[in-house]
């Protein structure tokens, strides 16, 4: 059926500014993630996964360690997520995700971002019903059939594999994330995910140009900003 996908999350991270937010948010992610289950990440996939991830993206270990050390003792913030959707610049469709210890002001920082764009915030699932909410994994390889077969063995509810440029990429229910990955791991024992996320992916994807994009590219900037802001996901083809 063909998903749309681009491994662009991260480009927005650049400078060290911008760096200094990646870290921020990946150490509200890990310490919420080893306080909700337990700090030791052998023993919690959630951490697990995140620990991945903050590596893959060349987070500094001393900052993934300090958020696990942090949530292992007593005390500590009380962040809770927070979900906004609402309709872009240009008629964009805008899912964003919070962790915030202070609701009130979280969105009002994001109805800000919104409405300083000319965008308008709505009900939530009004935009998420437009997106399908999935498990990502992808990989390089060249054979959708040895996968599909790794799958398959495991009792994997995969929707679909792709495969595209040397690369692969299976699409699975959220609740299916971590039994895919083992899977994986266990049927190719050096294998390397290039993404490794649950996610929301668009249904129908929507080109912007000239000051649309433009203004689009600032709300992303603005949103970006927020110290509250962990994901955002829109259906904006980017450039």
């Amino acid at each position: 059926m063909g998903r749309i996908f681009e491994k662009r999350k991260y480009s927005i991270f650049k400078t060290a500014a911008q760096n200094s937010k990646l870290y921020s948010k990946y150490s509200k992610q890990l310490y919420m993630a080893a306080k909700n289950g337990v700090p030791d990440p052998d023993a919690n996939p959630v951490l697990r996964n995140l620990v991945e991830r903050a590596k893959k993206e060349n987070v500094p270990s001393h900052v993934i360690d300090k958020a696990i050390q942090k949530a292992a003792g007593a005390g500590g913030e009380n962040y809770q997520p927070a979900r906004y959707e609402g309709v872009g610049p240009g008629g964009s469709l805008v899912i964003v995700d919070c962790l915030t210890d202070n609701n009130t002001r979280t969105i009002s920082d994001v109805r800000n971002c919104f409405t300083k764009t000319g965008a308008k915030m709505s009900a939530n699932g009004s935009v998420a019903m437009l997106f399908d909410h999935l498990a990502v994994i992808s990989f390089s390889g060249d054979s959708e059939d040895k996968v599909l077969e790794a799958m398959f063995a495991t009792d994997v509810a995969v929707e679909e594999v792709e495969s595209k440029d040397g690369t692969i990429t299976v699409f699975a229910p959220p609740a299916e994330f971590f039994k895919a990955k083992t899977a994986l791991r266990e049927a190719f024992p050096d294998l390397e995910f290039d993404v490794q996320e649950i996610t929301f992916l668009p249904k129908e994807a929507k080109g912007l140009g000239g000051d649309e994009l433009a203004m689009f590219e600032k709300f992303l900037g603005m949103l970006n900003e927020c110290d509250d802001v962990q994901e955002i996901y829109h259906n904006v083809t980017l450039p």
